[in-house]
């Protein structure tokens, strides 16, 4: 009986996160109907700090070199060394592409145990605009996606306020200024989806993203009354508002980088801008170890990263409760209802999140892994707490409240 009313507390806990989860989104979708791209332009330098070649990793970059934007762009690339197999791509793109004001920086010092940062740390010195943009090595973004994420500064384009009457646009801005007071931007985000890549591991970290990973973003946006992380979709700042949180340096050990980052400037007193304007990233065609290491890297990091709220994601995984709940019911009839109310609500964010606010087809695509995939939600959020070690580009880390420390092999 006991087991049997956990669980159905547990799943009802969980429908309840599912509904706050569609109001979050319908805030989101409310909040990016006023925004506009505005004429706002400034010279943007694109730090993309690069190790080895990956899938689709090309793609990503030629897309970078297709940006409609009215000021000035120049693309850096950022290795550790020059005898890095992605060398020979950055020289590919510059013949291709010969317009675009591309440049390569050897960055050989290791800062920290986090390399990508470390590598962002050396490229600063190099940006030649005040405004930078980081993200992944294969980010692929649309034509639109810089002058949508500049858009997101400039008085934070005045909230970009849509064309109407001069009492309502004024009214709106007296609201924004309430809202957010005089706190200038610090940071614009943007959501992204993961194109999955062959396995059916790759498969459940795709429909995660889509489903999980940013129904919870815009319901933690929605409930603190904003954003105070950045995604590694994308982080696009100012060099004043790096220098405010010690410069990438400060960041050198920190596993959730883009998290810290946002955070900090947050605490800095600017604000996190999330523009509606979605990129993809590539999901490997994991082995079930990699996605494992991976699911459990990720855990992890949240866990440190947002440990008050990273307790209560054990029941936003609502159909393995739900199925908990007919199992120990014994296959009540009141625990099929409840059932199918919860497979209901998945569903629901699942389409709104996933389809409505990502446009991402391979929800649809997908949706039957939708009980596997709470599954291994679930079961990572658990083993979360079972240690501190994780494992990432080949190397062991202990993660001590977000920071890295390598664990070195025994012989």
């Amino acid at each position: 009986m006991a087991v049997e009313i956990v669980a159905a507390l547990l799943t009802a806990s969980g429908i309840a996160y599912g509904l706050l989860a569609l109001v979050g989104a319908r805030a989101f979708e409310r909040d990016s109907s006023k925004q506009v791209v505005s004429g706002f332009a400034p010279g943007v330098s694109i730090l993309k700090p690069v190790k080895g070649v990956d899938p689709r990793m090309y793609a990503g970059f030629v897309s970078h070199c297709r940006l409609v934007y009215a000021g000035e762009i120049e693309l850096l690339f950022g290795v550790r060394s020059l005898e890095d197999a992605a060398v020979t791509e950055v020289a590919r793109l510059r013949v291709e592409h010969p317009a675009m004001n591309i440049r390569l920086v050897e960055c050989p010092v290791l800062l920290g145990s986090n390399g990508k940062v470390s590598s962002l740390a050396q490229m600063l010195p190099q940006a030649k605009f005040e405004h930078v943009v980081v993200n992944d090595s294969d980010i692929l973004v649309s034509p639109e996606y810089l002058a949508k994420v500049m858009a997101g500064f400039g008085e934070a384009a005045e909230q970009q306020i849509p064309f109407g009457n001069d009492t309502q646009k004024s009214n709106d801005r007296q609201k924004s200024n309430d809202k957010y007071g005089s706190r200038p931007v610090g940071l614009v985000t943007v959501p992204y989806i993961g194109l999955a890549h062959g396995t059916v591991w790759s498969k459940l970290e795709a429909l995660g993203i889509s489903t999980d990973f940013m129904a919870g973003m815009l319901t933690a946006r929605k409930l603190e009354g904003g954003i105070r992380f950045g995604l590694g979709s994308t982080l696009a700042t100012t060099k004043t508002a790096l220098a405010a949180i010690g410069g990438f340096e400060a960041l050198v050990d920190q596993l959730a980088d883009d998290y810290e980052m946002g955070a900090r400037l947050a605490a800095a007193g600017y604000r996190v801008e999330l523009v509606h304007e979605v990129v993809a990233t590539t999901v490997p065609a994991y082995s079930l170890r990699g996605f494992c290491e991976h699911q459990l890297r990720w855990a992890r990091g949240t866990r440190d990263s947002r440990r008050a709220g990273y307790l209560g994601l054990g029941v936003t995984y609502v159909l393995p409760w739900a199925l908990a709940a007919v199992i120990a019911s014994g296959g009540a009839l009141w625990s099929f209802s409840l059932l199918s109310v919860a497979l209901l609500v998945r569903v629901g964010v699942a389409l709104t999140v996933g389809v409505g606010i990502l446009q991402d087809g391979q929800v649809l695509r997908d949706m039957w892994l939708l009980p596997l995939r709470d599954c291994f939600g679930l079961f990572f959020w658990a083993w979360s707490y079972a240690g501190d070690t994780i494992v990432w580009r080949g190397e062991r880390f202990r993660l001590k409240r977000g920071e890295l420390q390598r664990v070195e092999d025994r012989a």
